[in-house]
């Protein structure tokens, strides 16, 4: 274990280069998980913990069992001062930083079951829904998300926060538009876009018990005129109040559960 006092120390600025920056998280292909939680997800899921970041005051049983899950010989242990250890923390709670290898997230090393059900969305830009989505996905159980052409790095600290770890959960993909309806061409997955169109249903009309996706997309936009005219069923929530449109996640989660709730029937 080495320690480490100064917020001039080099490793101290690589962790804010790969919280801060997208193009170091490129170059480096790693990125920064804070939370014993979180971590011990991505662990669990298979990700490679090269660098591990404590401080005394909040050693516990926890930190203790993530630093021997540690699966790199050549990762180092780090102990930093309370004072430095805080300027790299967003939450006061948090016990431990790690810095992890990305994975590659390519459709054609997607494996899905028969019958499956996932969730598409396309162009998402905030780090939040990105997150917010992650959380449904997994606890509706669905069986994959793939995010079209995104406009955020899946790996900003925004995107691990809000999904509070369940990012690394659950399979996601990252695709072009094109290679999506290939691939649900190709597996026979029925699509529906949610979508305010003349030829959009109510979620709740249609049945979702076969290979299903469900497409989503921005707040202020919606799903892409091209995605619109390549895909055939259109359905919405119908809304009862002045307001015409949810929060995206929302949105999917309603869509969502209702499918598994007919699959459950």
């Amino acid at each position: 274990m080495k320690y480490i006092s100064s917020a001039q120390n080099s490793q101290i600025k690589k962790v804010k280069g790969l919280q801060e920056k997208a193009r170091k998280r490129s170059e480096s292909n790693q990125f920064v998980i804070e939370g014993s939680k979180e971590l011990t997800y991505a662990i669990e899921a298979g990700y490679i913990l090269d660098e591990l970041y404590i401080t005394d005051s909040k050693r516990s049983d926890k930190t203790e069992s993530i630093a021997g899950m540690m699966q790199n010989k050549d990762g180092q242990l780090y102990e930093l001062s309370v004072t430095l250890f805080k300027t790299l923390c967003y939450r006061s709670t948090s016990d431990v930083l790690g810095i992890c290898q990305k994975k590659e997230h390519r459709l054609a090393e997607l494996k899905l079951k028969e019958n499956s059900l996932i969730l598409i969305a396309e162009s998402l830009e905030k780090p939040g829904n990105i997150g917010a989505l992650a959380r449904t996905v997994d606890a509706a159980k669905i069986d994959a998300m793939i995010i079209i052409d995104p406009r955020t790095d899946l790996y900003n600290p925004n995107v691990i926060r809000s999904s509070v770890g369940c990012l690394f959960s659950i399979p996601i993909v990252i695709a072009t538009q094109d290679e999506v309806f290939s691939f649900i061409e190709f597996k026979n997955i029925k699509l529906f876009s949610a979508a305010l169109s003349e030829k959009s249903k109510s979620y709740t009309s249609e049945n979702y018990t076969s290979s299903t996706a469900i497409a989503v997309g921005t707040e202020d936009k919606g799903l892409s005129e091209g995605w619109l005219h390549r895909s055939d069923n259109h359905i919405q929530i119908p809304m009862q109040g002045v307001n015409d449109s949810l929060n995206v996640s929302v949105a999917a989660g309603v869509i969502l559960f209702e499918a598994v709730r007919q699959r459950n029937l």
